[in-house]
This record gives structure tokens, C-alpha cells and sequence, in this order.
């Protein structure tokens, strides 16, 4: 692939930050006219128009000039019908992609998502046991090289945001425990951004779920909210608290599935007894419930059933549930909780009942504007909030980023499987960058 040298560090001028604030805006509200820019903003209407024009001509967003009288189907200040002259449309370009990748036990995922949110081609490479961390570093090389070869629209890339369902340190993308893949100080965003020549940042899933549902699902435009994702590597947990993510000294803050829920509990792999995701567990439902672990909507129909061996689990892993958020809750004060994975299915089919034992358990004014609801970003949750990673630097300041115009395969063929690694490590210079600062940063309103 394209080798990219990383720009050197430029101060952050008016300029530059307004047009940060231009493009981040575009890109996390729009399609929005130039005239909700500027009243949003509190720009005068010449600089948003320079600004825009500058994002233009960098092919970061396209501007569409509605015909007069018209109106937009959801775009952000779009005029009455009949009303003036109509503003026109910015929209960020989708050609412009971060490549959002996810490292699960069982499959590696990688996605091209566009600056305008949309996902356009993924990519999935399942296996039978978990990856090491250099098999999934060739996984996902491979796996991106068939998706640029592949893609007819040439794309951009800003850069590459991985999730991995573990604790990731943020300084330098190192993978210290990810129990379920047998990952143990492992690097993955350094290995991965010599073999590709990008930038990468590197972050626990759930925290990026997090962010993505905060930013673009059923937590938008909340200050304070929990996430938990479950799935094949079991539950992982992010908070965002005064629109912040929240990462601890280290980053490890959020590990809501080893929260302690059963004294009789099962001994989890972390070696406590009773975690949150022992007595939880995707595998014990699925395998109640005689369907295929990543098939959630037939675990949906089967649940709908209300079979009482089914039923027994679900009453379970409901008690577990709600005891791991009346903790939560009393230490965070949410005002919504996202369940995404398996966790979101297991809401629909109880229905409110997780909310009312939640209640039921905890003081008052503590949940009076308490809600709880189910990942609106469905199984594109994940990739959404590592896609963020990527764009993180071309959102800090877009007239400083590179971007690769649709890099070529690297010269050599790639292949995966469960126990046997296959590397090339070419010379690139690419340093990962850490997610810590990208975090706080993206957590400012424009």
C-alpha cells in the first residue's frame, strides 16, 4: 500500500480550528445548509462561506445549491416550501473513507466507512479459533487490500480505528488483556500501520460503540450514558460522562462486564467469580435457545417463543443484568443506557422489565430520567465508533491531514487461518497515534 508520512505538528489557528469546526459538524449533523453552518457556528456568513469553499476544493464535503422553494428531506436548516432563497446543502463526502476494522474471536471485520457515515463495502474473514495478533494484523491488511483493489469509486483514507474487545492501552495502541483472543501485551496499531503505511488508533469495542451511539444511535446529543455490547468475546462496557468519553489514568475505565453480580457466581476468566459476563453469557442463551451464535434475529423468533427452558435463562441473565446496572448507575448517573449485541435482543423481548427491576433497585432520584433502550446502529455499531478513530486526525484539523488516494494492494498475497501466521512486514515509517487525546478532542461540541 501507499506509504504515508505523517504531517509534521502544526499549532491550531483560527483557521484551522474553524474549519475543524465547519467539517466536524457536516460530518456529524449533516447534510446541513450553509446557513444552520453559520447560526451554529456564530460565524459570520463570508467566513463560513470561505470555510466551506476551502472544504470544497479539498474534497471533504460537496455543496448542492437547492432549486428555490424547495426543501431537503433531512437536512439540518433547510427552508419552509416557498420560503426566500434557499441555502445551499453541504454534505460530507463519502469518497472520503477511515477504515473502521473490528478483531472479534471469530471473525475479523473491516469496513471503508465515508465521511458522511455511510458504510460503503466491508469485508469479513471468519475462523474457527481466535487470531493471534499478528494473524490479524495480515487478516486485515489482506482484507483491505481486496476492498480498495475492489472498490469502483476511488476512495481517500484518512486513517484506520480498530476495536478490539479488550483493555487497550491508549498510549501506543497495545493490547494489555484481550482474555477471549488470548492476547496479552500485545501490539496491534504499530504492526498494522507499517503493514499498511496509515495511521492507526487502537481502543476498546465497547468504548467505541459508546461514542458511535452517542454520537449517531440512541444516545445522541446525551451528555451522560453507559453502553454495553455483548457478543462472542463477551460484554464490554463504555461510559460517556459530561460528553466525555470516559478513559481512566490508563484507559482501561468501563469494564462493566467484570462487574460483580453473583456471589455464587461462575468463575470467569479474569479469575473473579460472578462477573457480569459469566452470568451473562451469549453462549449459555444461544445454546438454550438451539440457534447459531451470530444469528440474532433468529434468537429474536426463538425468545418470541417463550419456551420455559429458554425462559429460565432469560430470567437469569435479567437479574444479572439489572444488578450490573443499579452499580453502574449509582456510580455514573446516566440519563440512557444503550444494550447492543445480544444485549439489545434480550431488551426487546423483556421488554421494560430490565428497566423496572433496575428501578426497583436503586434510589430514586437517581433514576428519575433514567431510560434504556436498544443499540439504534444495529451490528454497524462497532465498525461506526472505530471509523471515528480513523477520521480522528482529519476532523482535528482538515487542512493539515493527508490523505491515501486509494492506495494499491501491497505486492503480496495474504492469507489467514487459525493456527499459522503469514507476515510481511514492509518498510514503512507510519507511527500509531493514541486514541486518549482523539477522545477528548472528539468529545468537544463544535
Amino acid at each position: 500500500m501507499a506509504r504515508l508520512t505523517a504531517a509534521p505538528v502544526v499549532a491550531q489557528t483560527p483557521t484551522r480550528g474553524n474549519a475543524a469546526r465547519v467539517l466536524r459538524l457536516v460530518h456529524e449533523d449533516g447534510p446541513i445548509t450553509r446557513a444552520e453552518i453559520t447560526r451554529r457556528t456564530g460565524l459570520n456568513r463570508s467566513t463560513t462561506l470561505t470555510l466551506v469553499g476551502e472544504l470544497v476544493e479539498r474534497g471533504l464535503v460537496h455543496e448542492d445549491v437547492p432549486a428555490t422553494g424547495s426543501t431537503s428531506a433531512g437536512v439540518a436548516g433547510s427552508p419552509s416550501p416557498g420560503v426566500g432563497r434557499p441555502s445551499p446543502v453541504v454534505r460530507a463526502a463519502a469518497e472520503v473513507v477511515a477504515v473502521a476494522v473490528t478483531v472479534e474471536v471469530d471473525a475479523v471485520t473491516v469496513a471503508l466507512v465515508g465521511l458522511d457515515g455511510s458504510v460503503r463495502d466491508r469485508a469479513v474473514a471468519s475462523s474457527r479459533s481466535a487470531p493471534t495478533a499478528a494473524q490479524a494484523v495480515e487478516t486485515i491488511a489482506g482484507l483491505l487490500d481486496g476492498l480498495v483493489a475492489g472498490n469502483a469509486a476511488p476512495a481517500r483514507i484518512a486513517g484506520i480505528g480498530v476495536a478490539v474487545p479488550g483493555t487497550v492501552r491508549v498510549e501506543d495502541g497495545v493490547v494489555r488483556s484481550a482474555p477471549h483472543l488470548g492476547w496479552h501485551d500485545e501490539p496491534i496499531a504499530r504492526p498494522l500501520a507499517e503493514r499498511t503505511g496509515l495511521p492507526v488508533r487502537a481502543t476498546n469495542d465497547a468504548n467505541s460503540g459508546a461514542w458511535a451511539e452517542r454520537l449517531y444511535g440512541s444516545g445522541r446529543g446525551v451528555d451522560d450514558l453507559i453502553y454495553l455490547n455483548g457478543g462472542a468475546s463477551g460484554i464490554g462496557g463504555g461510559v460517556i460522562s459530561a460528553a466525555r468519553p470516559l478513559s481512566g489514568a490508563d484507559g482501561y475505565a468501563g469494564e462493566l462486564g467484570h462487574t460483580f453480580v453473583a456471589a455464587n457466581g461462575v468463575r470467569c476468566h479474569c479469575g473473579a467469580v460472578g462477573c457480569l459476563e459469566t452470568e451473562a453469557s451469549r453462549d449459555a442463551l444461544v445454546a438454550a435457545a438451539g440457534v447459531a451464535p451470530d444469528d440474532p434475529s433468529a434468537l429474536a423468533v426463538v425468545l418470541a417463543q417463550r419456551r420455559p427452558e429458554v425462559e429460565r435463562v432469560v430470567d437469569r441473565q435479567v437479574t444479572a443484568l439489572a444488578t450490573a446496572l443499579r452499580n453502574a448507575i449509582h456510580t455514573v448517573n446516566p440519563e440512557v443506557v444503550v444494550l447492543g449485541g445480544f444485549l439489545g435482543v434480550l431488551l426487546e423481548h423483556v421488554g421494560d422489565r430490565i428497566e423496572v427491576e433496575v428501578r426497583a433497585q436503586s434510589m430514586a432520584a437517581v433514576t428519575e430520567r433514567l431510560r434504556i433502550a436498544p443499540a439504534a446502529l444495529g451490528a454497524d455499531v462497532l465498525l461506526r465508533g472505530a471509523a471515528e478513530l480513523g477520521f480522528r486526525d482529519l476532523l482535528r484539523d482538515p487542512t493539515a491531514a493527508r490523505l491515501v488516494p486509494r492506495p494499491a494492494p501491497a505486492d503480496s498475497t495474504t492469507t489467514h487461518t487459525p493456527d499459522r501466521s503469514t507476515t510481511r512486514t514492509p518498510d514503512r515509517s507510519t507511527t500509531p497515534t493514541s486514541d486518549r487525546d482523539a477522545a477528548a478532542e472528539e468529545a468537544r461540541t463544535p
